[in-house]
């Protein structure tokens, strides 16, 4: 979260970030306003040992496990605004789905919008998120700072969000699906960023690297007491 919070200081002056990544060990993170301590079992949490962060993102609760996480840094001038973002980044997450052979679609807008506090946030689609058989794979939020923006997103590959749902205490069948189970085959990180790497190359003319940009580590440190201060994890 510090690193994606550097990279969105680097995008205020202009420069443009695709990340992709995975967590290790496996952790959830909650949105940045979402009420956390009211809605999971912290005790629980604790006595499975499980990890937790705080967004500087929105929306709702994601657990990371076997998925793909990204996140885009970029001035909002690059895309028009924070809508056009959305669903531009995410009609790049589906195109690259397709070349998978996950007929994905996005999402129309529903007839309210999610609050923070209704629940993980595969519990439902928002307007605009990618679906596969109308079931979400990928969850998204947004952050804006001055005249730039962050947006993260989860693509499940594997794991459904129960773990989420019951520390939560919510019953019911999944509501998301994963890639793997759209499939019917394995389908893991490599691959899966491999296709949105070249998808995003043919779009947007990224070019891939492995090594974080100029600036970023130092940028990291400033940031990361922040997401380490469990009264910042646990403040709602």
């Amino acid at each position: 979260m510090a690193i994606d919070s550097a990279l969105l200081d680097l995008a205020e002056a202009g420069a443009v970030f695709l990340r992709l990544y995975r967590w290790e060990p496996f952790c959830i993170s909650f949105g940045r306003h979402e009420p956390a301590a009211r809605r999971y079992d912290r005790a629980r949490i604790a006595e499975l040992g499980i990890d937790c962060v705080r967004r500087p993102t929105g929306g709702r609760a994601v657990w990371h496990a076997r998925e793909l996480t990204y996140a885009v840094a970029a001035p909002l001038a690059e895309f028009g605004g924070l809508k056009q973002a959305y669903r531009e980044i995410h009609a790049l997450l589906a195109a690259a789905l397709a070349t998978l052979g996950a007929p994905a679609e996005l999402a129309g807008s529903p007839a309210r919008a999610a609050l923070p506090a209704a629940g993980p946030c595969f519990s439902s689609p928002a307007g605009g998120e990618v679906l596969l058989g109308r079931r979400k794979v990928v969850g998204s939020a947004q952050l804006r700072q001055g005249s730039a923006f962050l947006q993260h997103g989860s693509l499940l590959l594997e794991d459904d969000q129960s773990l989420l749902r019951d520390l939560a205490g919510l019953t019911g069948a999944p509501p998301e699906t994963s890639l793997s189970e759209a499939l019917g085959r394995p389908l893991g990180f490599a691959q899966a960023a491999a296709a949105v790497t070249r998808e995003a190359a043919g779009r947007w003319n990224a070019v891939a690297t492995t090594q974080l940009p100029a600036g970023v580590t130092a940028g990291a440190g400033r940031h990361a007491a922040r997401f380490r201060d469990e009264g910042w994890t646990w403040q709602r």
